[in-house]
């Protein structure tokens, strides 16, 4: 017996596309600051549409940074940038007891994590006690200072950049912990035609402004409508074989992956696989999901989530790689 019955797939895909109009003035809005970088903005939409986390890895100068700022930007809601240094307390992101000497009490100065949205910027410049505050929050969407816990506003998203290509001076972040952001994003160079016209708008002087176009309310009640989303049975045990797949390649004749991988996803892998696929169907404008949606954000989702032995990172093999295989064998419904 399916758990999930079938709802009138009619009167939700409607629904579905009243609640997901505010999404074209949002990406008009964003992408007055962002030339090209779709895959870059429809990620962080993904994210901020299923409540979990992004992490974006790439080379500097690829707007990361910039793209995150005018998101925030184009929702009214509260933003705040922490750069990660190698200095950086638990404190200065989570906050901290001050002593008034007037009234001789304690009181509490929170700190910048205190916002909608969180912009954790080279995340693993800092050291492990840092990041691991930061994901504690991330985690529980609370935060204790003193003996008081308080709890973090919806949305609350965390969205952190870090730079592959420079170890030097950097503190990785431990496969636990990157399992906490329900989203890796790689992120590549602009075409040469995005880039022609990045070079016009920053060379030209002209300044542009990012309203907010886009309130709370509009994301709570869009994140409400993601989880309505219709999910079919055979969806499910899709997701499921992708990530058992992963754990076990030998059930699907992937016997050839086994000395590859350490580890697969975890059940936080499913749930955000199948979270993610709804969030794409909702930018789609569709009321339910199909495999292509489960495929659009199978690596962002697995990425992370894989381990590789010394022998794949020997042979130079990647968990893109990985994934494409297990995509190519694992029974599309």
């Amino acid at each position: 017996m399916n758990p999930n019955p079938a709802p009138d797939i009619r009167a939700l895909n409607e629904k579905i596309q009243i609640q997901s109009s505010f999404l074209d003035i949002l990406n008009m809005e964003v992408k007055k600051a962002i030339v090209g970088q779709s895959y870059m903005i429809e990620r962080l939409l993904l994210g901020m549409l299923s409540g979990g986390h992004v992490l974006l890895e790439g080379v500097p100068g690829l707007a990361k940074t910039l793209a995150i700022k005018s998101l925030s930007k184009a929702i009214d809601a509260s933003f705040s940038r922490i750069q990660f240094t190698p200095d950086l307390l638990p404190a200065d992101v989570l906050g901290t007891m001050i002593y008034n000497q007037k009234t001789q009490e304690f009181s509490v100065k929170k700190g910048p994590v205190f916002a909608n949205f969180v912009l954790a910027d080279e995340i693993n410049r800092s050291p492990a006690k840092v990041q691991a505050a930061l994901l504690e929050a991330m985690q529980e969407k609370q935060v204790t200072i003193g003996d008081e816990t308080f709890k973090l506003e919806e949305p609350f998203l965390v969205l952190a950049t870090q730079n592959p290509i420079e170890q030097e001076g950097t503190y990785p972040l431990p496969e636990a912990q990157v399992d906490r952001f329900m989203l890796k994003c790689v992120i590549s160079y602009p075409s040469m035609d995005d880039e022609r016209q990045i070079i016009r708008q920053n060379v030209g002087g002209n300044s542009v402004s990012i309203n907010p176009v886009v309130n709370i309310q509009d994301i709570l009640m869009a994140r409400t409508a993601v989880r309505e989303i219709y999910m079919d049975e055979k969806i499910e045990q899709y997701i499921l074989d992708i990530v058992f797949a992963t754990r076990t390649p030998e059930t699907k004749k992937l016997e050839k992956l086994k000395p590859l991988m350490n580890y697969g996803g975890s059940p936080r892998a499913s749930i955000a696989l199948a979270l993610t696929a709804k969030a794409y169907a909702f930018i789609k404008r569709r009321g339910y999901v199909i495999p292509e949606d489960v495929r659009a954000v199978a690596y962002d989702v697995l990425r992370h989530r894989i381990g590789l032995t010394y022998e794949a990172e020997a042979e130079n093999i990647t968990t893109e790689e990985i994934i494409s295989q297990i995509l190519d064998v694992v029974e599309v419904p």
